[in-house]
């Protein structure tokens, strides 16, 4: 049975039980309906907890938001929804970046990260094709510049590069007050404003899974590697585009239920030792 709590003006949905909680988060230009197959799969065993990022759904303030109030945001809704025990974050697109955040800030709170498409995507060490940033700086200004123009254009300009790129929500749910994450993004490389992010390193346990079929990666080889080689965690790649989990649900699903399964016996002494 689903339950709905209103934190900080967002509808915030809950259904499942289980001893852990996985509060699933996703990016551009989706909403909290992009996890409809992993909740209806974990819900036997987990508590599954979503929402929309602010001002994503019809009828909320179109509004501007950076780093820092989606992170005060983010942990009031972890802070009523956790019972008092760190969650699992599962996270997508600019889930992955507020996320990343999130967690590195509060180690207390999370406990491991699925992180999907989205790895060291600001790292040096990251190497893209001339055609590939290309693309990357396109979409990206063209998202801003739907942003600052709104109106019925910019929701056209949002509609439009959404459909190139084959993002799987309704059209009719795509507007342009979701493209503020990239007017953070620029506004703040072309005024020199620093963007208040700290350098990616994930200490919890990680599962990284990634679309193949993508013009470039947004995550470095070298990170791959490093993500892979610690112990209890995973990297997978699949023959997907961006959005990994619509285009290949039920790989995707059995590769994070046995992840789940796996972390849940390590984690298992810790909520014992926990709970005593």
């Amino acid at each position: 049975m689903e339950q709905r709590q209103v934190i900080e003006g967002i509808d915030v949905h809950i259904e499942g039980e289980g001893a852990h909680t996985i509060v699933m988060i996703h990016g551009w230009p989706d909403t909290y309906r992009l996890w409809d197959h992993q909740v209806e799969r974990f819900k036997s065993r987990y508590r599954c907890v979503r929402f929309s990022l602010p001002g994503y759904e019809h009828g909320q303030p179109r509004q501007y938001y950076d780093l820092n109030t989606m992170l005060m945001l983010f942990d009031s809704i972890i802070d009523r929804i956790s019972e008092g025990k760190p969650v699992t974050l599962l996270l997508h697109d600019w889930g992955c970046v507020f996320g990343y955040q999130y967690a590195m800030r509060n180690p207390e709170k999370v406990e491991r990260i699925i992180g999907v498409d989205i790895g060291d995507a600001s790292s040096k060490d990251l190497q893209l094709s001339a055609k590939a940033k290309v693309v990357l700086l396109g979409y990206q200004l063209w998202l801003m510049l739907a942003w600052n123009l709104g109106g019925k254009l910019g929701d056209w300009m949002t509609r439009k590069m959404a459909h190139v790129f084959g993002a799987p929500g309704e059209a009719s749910r795509i507007h342009s007050g979701m493209n503020y994450p990239y007017h953070w993004r620029w506004s703040s490389a072309f005024m020199r404003r620093e963007l208040g992010t700290i350098p990616l390193d994930i200490q919890v346990p990680f599962l990284f899974i990634y679309g193949r079929e993508k013009v470039g990666m947004f995550h470095s080889k070298s990170w791959q590697r490093k993500m892979a080689n610690i112990e209890g965690n995973k990297v997978v790649g699949l023959s997907t585009h961006h959005w990994v989990m619509a285009e290949q649900p039920e790989t995707f699903n059995r590769i994070v239920e046995q992840w789940l399964a796996e972390s849940d016996a390590l984690l298992a002494p810790l909520d014992l030792q926990t709970s005593a």
